[in-house]
């Protein structure tokens, strides 16, 4: 028998079982399709593809003129905006000229307008912007310019408007950062500022402020010593993403041999200064001298007077300089007395807090904006030293008034500051919190927080 027809029992039995379970499904298919056309009706056959109509639509489209088009743009201004920065030697001149600026006029408007002049002292590294148009006239420029520490940032803005300039200055807007800087003391105080550690290098105005802070109670050219740490909180100003200068020293700790100073500063609302942790202030109320160098050529005393000859009481002292040297006030207050009185010749009398005042006489002269109502800081500028009045010679006469009374001022304390008020007293807590947080942050790991108040 032919090997490929055989088939068991057992397997044509399994054939037979299969075909006829898919006759059985395919019945059953059929049969629910049937029901479904019966209920739902019979859905139309779609058309073959031949029978389909295409309607095709043609539309013309004008084209664009193209000489229109390049003729408005020749007549198109352009403009080029440029930004330079301040080079080593560079000139007005060569300046404009990398800035794109072609122009006679303006280089000639810069150089004699007394706003935009400013523009010629701008510093090494500062920003200029300027657009001008294809023929090279500005159209505009902008600069920051920053004269010092006492005078605010300001933008010079100078402007076109047919053929003339126009130039404007304004405070610049500038965004405050807060600084925190660690660092440890490995050799000297600028050894250690000016290491790349930790945010780089600290400002030179910074570490001014760290050796005025702390000199009372460190001094830095023989105290220091390896493993010596400080933490400075300070402020920067920005602009443009630029630091254009620092602020002061919002709190300062530093270690010196064991022992940790601190210092935090408190605007008050009248006159701002340095605390302790605990709200003392630390600066001292009064100057020992309104002058930076001089000699007591005459005490607070009897003696005979050396213009009429007579025994009378000296309610001052004199402090023996030359003509036109500075005199600093000392102590924060408003200028209750200024111009000639009598023998006392020019005078400055500072009304200061509680029943406080200090008065200078025989000024040759008073400083700019010296006047009646005019507040005044501790160590700012009053006048110079002179001879005016019932005076021998150059010198200052100083007087220290409690009440109104003349007093010696070597015979009281110059160590007592107003204390701070209640409400006062609550905000510098909020301030010396946040202060002393983030001291906690500067910290190495395992430090404590104790320290001691500067003195």
């Amino acid at each position: 028998m032919n090997p490929t027809k055989q088939i068991t029992g057992k397997r044509w039995t399994s054939l037979l079982g299969t075909t006829r379970k898919a006759r059985i499904i395919s019945a059953t298919a059929i049969g629910l399709a049937a029901c479904a056309f019966g209920a739902a009706g019979v859905a139309p056959m779609a058309p073959e593809p031949d029978d389909i109509q295409v309607r095709s639509i043609a539309q013309e489209l004008e084209l664009p003129n193209l000489a229109d088009q390049i003729s408005a743009l020749q007549q198109t201004e352009h403009t080029f905006v440029q930004e330079e920065r301040v080079r080593p030697g560079d000139t007005l001149a060569s300046l404009l000229n990398r800035l794109g600026v072609d122009d006679p006029d303006a280089l000639a408007f810069i150089k004699s307008d007394s706003i935009a002049r400013a523009v010629m002292q701008l510093k090494t590294g500062k920003r200029v912007q300027a657009q001008t148009n294809e023929a090279g006239q500005l159209q505009w420029l902008r600069a920051s310019v920053f004269d010092g520490k006492d005078n605010p940032l300001k933008t010079i803005s100078i402007t076109r408007n047919g053929e003339k300039f126009a130039a404007t200055e304004a405070e610049a807007k500038l965004e405050r950062r807060i600084e925190m800087r660690a660092r440890e003391i490995t050799s000297s105080l600028y050894a250690a500022t000016d290491s790349g550690g930790e945010g780089g290098r600290l400002p030179d105005t910074i570490t001014a402020q760290i050796i005025e802070m702390f000199s009372t109670n460190i001094d830095f050219r023989s105290d220091l010593q390896r493993g010596d740490r400080f933490n400075v909180v300070y402020e920067t100003f920005w602009q443009d993403g630029e630091m254009v200068r620092t602020g002061r020293i919002l709190a300062g700790e530093f270690t010196n041999r064991g022992t940790t100073y601190q210092s935090v500063w408190f605007d008050d609302g009248k006159n701002g200064g340095y605390y302790s942790f605990d709200g003392k202030a630390l600066k001292r109320a009064f100057l020992k001298s309104p002058l930076a160098f001089s000699r007591i050529s005459s005490g607070f005393s009897m003696r005979v007077h050396p213009l009429s000859g007579k025994w009378k009481a000296h309610k001052g002292i004199d402090f023996a300089a030359s003509l036109g040297t500075p005199i600093r006030a000392a102590g924060d207050g408003v200028i209750e007395t200024a111009g000639p009185s009598g023998g006392y010749g020019n005078l400055v009398v500072i009304k200061h807090w509680a029943n406080y005042q200090t008065a200078y006489a025989h000024m040759s002269r008073f400083a700019p904006g010296i006047r009646r109502g005019s507040k005044v800081s501790q160590g700012d500028l009053i006048g110079y030293v002179g001879s005016t009045g019932w005076s021998s010679g150059p010198h200052l006469h100083y007087e220290f008034r409690v009440g109104g009374k003349a007093v010696d001022p070597t015979k009281i304390s110059m160590t007592a500051q107003a204390p701070l008020s209640p409400a006062e007293l609550a905000r510098f807590r909020m301030v010396s919190a946040d202060m002393m947080h983030r001291f906690g942050l500067l910290r190495p790991t395992g430090t404590t927080g104790s320290a001691l108040a500067m003195r």
